[in-house]
Parts: structure tokens; C-alpha cells; sequence
């Protein structure tokens, strides 16, 4: 596969007073076609009903938040395919801060994968707990 892209700007998510920031990476047709193969592979284990339960616990034991969850329940097909948004997740910090980041100029950059491995998700949808090591490229 080809795992080469390019990352192309920064997004950011609020929720409240705190705010998830990430890179934008150009998706292809390669990781269109990953991200295809792994719905197919999760399909029989997904439910429209899905609840925080299905999620890797928070370190501070809080609740996980409605919002994850719910963007979680609307993925397939709202975010797949041609609306992949493919990304890297940098962290939270505070709406501010987020926002600040964002602003700031982006220089373009070539990304490649590494290696490849599949999670559970926490909160804000970070990748929490590996569940399986995939394929190092």
C-alpha cells in the first residue's frame, strides 16, 4: 500500500471549554480502502444503540462525553468513504488555546505511516487502549 500523504492544515473541535485539535491529512485512495476494510471487519460487532460502555475508560473515571458517543453512532457513512476526514489527533487543550493553534500559519508537510495498529477509542475519539498491532510499512 501506499501510506504516503500530506498534511495540510490543523482543525479543531469544540466542546464547551475545551476544545480537540488535530492535523489534516489528504486522504487516498489507499486509506479510503483501509478505513472500508476495517468497517467491514467491525460491521458485525456494531449497534445503532452503541453506549459509552464500548469505549476504553478515561483515567479520572469520569463519564465518557455524550458527544464522543454520538459522533461516534453517526460515522458510517457520514464520515466515510469520499467524507473521510482522515487526521492525526494532536490533543486537547482549552477552547483558547485550540482556537490560538488553528490561526497560527501551516506549512504543508509529507506524512507517512510507520506502522499501522487498531484501538479502542476514549474520549474525544484518542486512540486509548491497542487493540491490535495491523502491519508495520
Amino acid at each position: 500500500m501506499n501510506w504516503h500523504s500530506k498534511a495540510t492544515g490543523l482543525y479543531a473541535l469544540s466542546d464547551g471549554k475545551l476544545g480537540l485539535a488535530g492535523i489534516v491529512i489528504t486522504p487516498t485512495d489507499d486509506l479510503r480502502r483501509v478505513q472500508q476494510q476495517v468497517i467491514g471487519a467491525i460491521s458485525p460487532f456494531a449497534t445503532p444503540e452503541g453506549t459509552a460502555a464500548a469505549f476504553a475508560p478515561r483515567p479520572d473515571g469520569e463519564e465518557i462525553g455524550a458527544a464522543t458517543v454520538d459522533y461516534v453512532k453517526g460515522f458510517i457513512g457520514a464520515r466515510t468513504g469520499q467524507n473521510y476526514n482522515a487526521h492525526l489527533t494532536v490533543g486537547i487543550g482549552t477552547h483558547d488555546f485550540v482556537e490560538t493553534l488553528k490561526a497560527e500559519p501551516f506549512e504543508s508537510f509529507p506524512v507517512r505511516a510507520v506502522s499501522v495498529s487498531l484501538y479502542q477509542l476514549g474520549d474525544y475519539g484518542t486512540a486509548r487502549k491497542k487493540l491490535e498491532h495491523l502491519h508495520d510499512c
